[in-house]
Formats: structure tokens, C-alpha cells, sequence
């Protein structure tokens, strides 16, 4: 365990207090009451940032509660049309149809291009440069040190050719370069070793993402074309996003858990 998690380590340890829900019950129950308290007290131009904050919340909150009705929300087909073939003792009545998956679809799209996601790990452990790279000196005096070696677990695509050692920067190990993945179905309750297309998001930062490091809560992409999962429209999926579950450079392989 790191040295500054004292915390941690105490409760590990002896548990929390034996009061310690029913405080924090009441803490929550307090908080609206002081936010509201607040509200109403903050002038100027702390005030409008408190309610320019307040008013974005309440604006995502409005957003998702509709999106979760919009799933089970039943409406009229526009044109009355059977969208399938239908017995004749039902053509007289109204046709009804479920709110179009399509529109979910687009939204999760544009939520993927952002780069969010509802992801299992929501939240990982940031890792340090010097735990990522290590420092490699050359030159005659051993003066010049401004290569890295990337100690964790890398992906490079399969027509990937290094830089000449002079001027290669980051050096990704044959050790740790992996492209398969072990990635569970979370509704099939099944895993899959699937191939691994590219690194989606590092938590950590762009420059990992792009360099093609995977670590704990990383984003990548897989192939499941031999899952024969289909979208609405009737195409077979190609590429779909995991995230990693593990630690890939203490294990030796990559296990993920597929984004549905």
C-alpha cells in the first residue's frame, strides 16, 4: 500500500465507527438544507456561479431521468402502418410501437465521440510518470537522458516498424506489447480471447492513449465480429469498446470487461 494512505490502512484495520451510516444518513439529509441555505445567502458573482452550477446539474438530471422514461415510453406509429405482418383481428386497432431504439443509439454515439462512457471502473488509481517510464541514459558520459522505457503493457498495431535507436523516443518493450484480450459479456456472463484493434483512452492522459499503454481502467477497442452481435439496422459489429479490469503488467494478459 502507498505510504500516504493512512486512512485507508486504519480502517482496513479496525472498520469504520459503529455510528458511522447513520452520521453519514444525516450529513446527506443536512446537505440539501445547507445548499439551499447557501442559495439563498451567496451574493455576487458567487452567486451566479452557484447558480450557473446548480442549473447545469439539475439540467443533466432532467436529461437522464427523460432518457430513462424514453426507453419504456409507448407512442403512436406516425403513419399507422404495421411496421411487421399482423393477424386480421388486429388491423382494426391502433399500432403501437416502442420508442425507437435509434435515438439511444445516436446519443450513446455522440457520448463515445466525447469520451464518456458508463464504465465499470468509474474511477482508478492515476499513475505516475516515473511508474510508467523508466529513465535510459546514453552517450559517452551517460549524459543524455532523454529516452524513456515504457514499463507497462503496450499495443502496436500489426504493421508496426520502431524508429532507428537514434532517434527513437519511447520505447515499448516486445515483452510487454500485447493484442489479444480476454473480455467478459457481462449480460452472456461468457468470456472471449478477442483481438485487440487500438487503445480508445488512457485515463492518465492523451499522450498514453497515443503512445498505446493499457492500464487499469483503460478504454480499448476489440473485435467481436465472432460474437455475431448485430446492430438494430440488421449489420454484423466489427469493432466494440472494453475496459480493462486488471493489471496487465502484473498478470501477463489483459482481462476487460465489454461496454454494452
Amino acid at each position: 500500500m502507498p505510504q500516504n494512505e493512512h486512512i485507508e490502512l486504519h480502517r482496513k484495520r479496525h472498520g469504520r465507527q459503529l455510528n458511522y451510516e447513520e452520521k453519514k444518513r444525516k450529513k446527506e439529509a443536512r446537505e440539501v438544507h445547507k445548499r439551499s441555505e447557501y442559495a439563498r445567502k451567496a451574493l455576487g458573482l458567487k452567486g451566479k456561479l452557484f447558480a450557473k452550477k446548480r442549473h447545469q446539474e439539475k439540467a443533466l438530471l432532467k436529461k437522464t431521468i427523460a432518457m430513462h422514461e424514453e426507453k419504456e415510453q409507448k407512442h403512436k406509429a406516425d403513419d399507422g402502418a404495421p411496421q411487421n405482418a399482423v393477424p386480421a383481428y388486429l388491423l382494426e386497432r391502433d399500432q403501437v410501437d416502442r420508442a425507437k431504439v435509434l435515438s439511444n443509439t445516436i446519443k450513446q454515439k455522440r457520448k463515445e465521440k466525447a469520451g464518456k462512457w458508463e464504465v465499470p471502473l468509474p474511477k482508478v488509481r492515476p499513475v505516475a510518470e516515473d511508474e510508467m517510464f523508466k529513465v535510459l541514459k546514453s552517450g559517452k558520459r551517460m549524459k543524455k537522458s532523454w529516452k524513456r522505457m515504457i514499463t507497462k503493457v503496450t499495443f502496436v498495431g500489426p504493421g508496426f516498424t520502431r524508429k532507428p535507436p537514434k532517434y527513437e523516443r519511447f520505447i515499448r518493450p516486445t515483452g510487454l506489447r500485447m493484442n489479444k484480450a480476454h473480455v467478459t459479456h457481462p449480460e452472456l456472463k461468457a468470456t472471449f480471447c478477442l483481438d485487440v484493434l487500438g487503445v480508445k483512452k488512457n485515463p492518465n492522459g492523451a499522450m498514453y492513449s497515443s503512445l498505446g499503454v493499457i492500464t487499469k481502467g483503460t478504454i480499448i477497442e476489440v473485435n467481436v465480429s465472432e460474437l455475431g452481435l448485430v446492430t438494430p439496422g440488421g449489420k454484423v459489429v466489427w469493432g466494440k469498446y472494453a475496459q480493462v479490469t486488471n493489471n496487465p503488467e502484473n498478470d501477463g494478459c489483459i482481462n476487460a470487461v465489454l461496454l454494452v
